[in-house]
């Protein structure tokens, strides 16, 4: 998909705005957000100019005019990426919006196909957005969009022949995601049939002993052919900074790149990364592109940050709902949301969640969990494993397959600041991570004697 480079940065609410055009020239809004060198920062200028805050660990003041109460919202782009078995349409609004869906029978009559319609209340259309998108990957025909009525805009999506879909928003920017699964949907496994595992469940911080019995995957022999790896962040988002200037997006790329070498030599798996540069990639694009990859594991790979600047070690999360306040806080700022926003994002998650590879991806945790702990506690004795979590991270959101987020260290921590800045730590990262990987390789390739 063709991205143009037009971007502009916005102070708003501790996040930096990029505005670029993706698809057919059609403006996209895409959040970033990055601590400051000084939190020390906010509290000087707040004195001198009221308008300013500069720091993300403290609030930041928009300077956007709030549009007035009775104003339509613009419904600015549809994005989509495929394979045989799945799509995801992405409708980008221009704030946040009223929406319903339905699906509609064929109607050979009026030769209209099935479709599955959007309606976006107390919105209009861009210009840009008059001519039908092209789809025709065996389940969507095409995505057209009209101006309804005066207040509401349609978004049409021609089916050719679907099993199953989702509709859900995500926020900041506010945008509507449309999965579309076939019939050759990939493997999904029924609750039922994971009975015999641990129901997964917020660890508190505690890692939890890995159950005995083996899962499905385990007793169909289900191997482990391809690996997506997500290096967070990029480009204008630089993710967490540290106090002495080392950048989330640099340490999590390099060990992308050396857990992508790493696990292609030694599982023979394909191995696919959602960024390989310093590229800006949306939330839903990565997980858009492990499922169009038909992969079998995700894992996204972050450093951790923290206004506690003495807090420290590594931990490992799946997608799951949580009480949680830390957990909710790190979700917030991996989201690019306000923690406001995240009950909100949870009550609306909840099916969705409900129907995700929750217990496979809480196994996958708690063994990458506890080989990257034990492999770094060789050489660095003082490391804190801080176990396993379930929390709503966006980039988890509709994946296929099991998938984790892994946060290697603090680097608003000076002390693990200045390891993530070794190649050493940066290698034993890499280790203890694949090995972790590899194990559960090796458990899920085990067939039920």
């Amino acid at each position: 998909m063709k991205r143009d480079s037009k971007q502009y940065a916005v102070d708003r609410k501790g996040m930096e705005m990029e505005k670029g055009r993706i698809g057919e020239g059609v403006k996209n809004l895409s959040p970033i957000h990055r601590f400051s060198d000084s939190p020390f920062r906010f509290v000087i200028l707040s004195l001198v100019v009221f308008l300013f805050a500069s720091s993300t660990y403290a609030a930041k003041t928009s300077y956007a005019k709030t549009p007035p109460k009775n104003a339509l919202v613009k419904v600015t782009n549809i994005r989509y990426w495929s394979n045989p078995n799945y799509t995801r349409v992405v409708i980008d609004v221009s704030r946040e919006a009223i929406f319903t869906h339905r699906l509609l029978k064929e109607d050979p009559a009026i030769k209209k196909p099935r479709r599955l319609y959007i309606d976006i209340g107390k919105a209009n259309l861009s210009p840009s957005l008059k001519q039908p998108i092209p789809i025709n990957d065996g389940l969507l025909r095409m995505a057209r969009a009209g101006q309804y009525d005066k207040n509401t805009v349609r978004v049409v999506l021609d089916i050719e022949s679907i099993e199953d879909y989702k509709v859900f928003p995500l926020s900041e920017p506010f945008r509507i995601v449309v999965d579309v699964m076939g019939k050759g949907k990939v493997r999904s496994l029924p609750p039922q049939a994971l009975s015999g595992g641990q129901e997964p469940s917020d660890s508190g911080g505690r890692s939890k002993p890995i159950p005995d019995k083996p899962s499905l995957a385990q007793q169909l022999g289900l191997k482990i052919k391809r690996i997506v790896i997500d290096a967070g962040h990029g480009g204008k988002d630089s993710g967490a900074v540290g106090k002495k200037g080392l950048k989330e997006k640099d340490v999590v790329l390099k060990i992308a790149k050396g857990l992508k070498e790493t696990l292609s030599k030694e599982t023979g798996a394909e191995i696919f990364m959602t960024r390989d540069d310093d590229t800006f990639i949306p939330l839903e694009e990565r997980t858009a592109i492990a499922n169009t990859k038909e992969a079998d594991l995700f894992l996204s790979i972050h450093a951790n940050a923290s206004l506690n600047r003495k807090a420290s070690g590594v931990e490992t999360y799946y997608l799951d709902l949580t009480n949680d306040e830390v957990a909710i806080r790190l979700a917030a700022r991996e989201n690019a949301v306000s923690s406001k926003k995240m009950s909100d994002l949870q009550y609306i998650l909840n099916d969705l969640i409900k129907t995700s590879k929750t217990n496979e991806s809480s196994r996958l945790a708690e063994v990458v969990q506890e080989s990257l702990v034990s492999n770094l506690k060789v050489k660095y004795s003082d490391i804190r494993g801080n176990g396993v979590k379930g929390a709503p991270f966006y980039v988890l959101v509709g994946t296929h397959m099991p998938s984790i987020l892994v946060e290697v260290s603090f680097i608003s921590n000076s002390k693990e600041e200045d390891r993530l800045s070794d190649d050493r730590y940066i290698r034993e990262i890499i280790a203890g991570i694949s090995s972790g990987v590899k194990e559960y390789v090796k458990m899920m390739e085990v067939a039920l004697e």
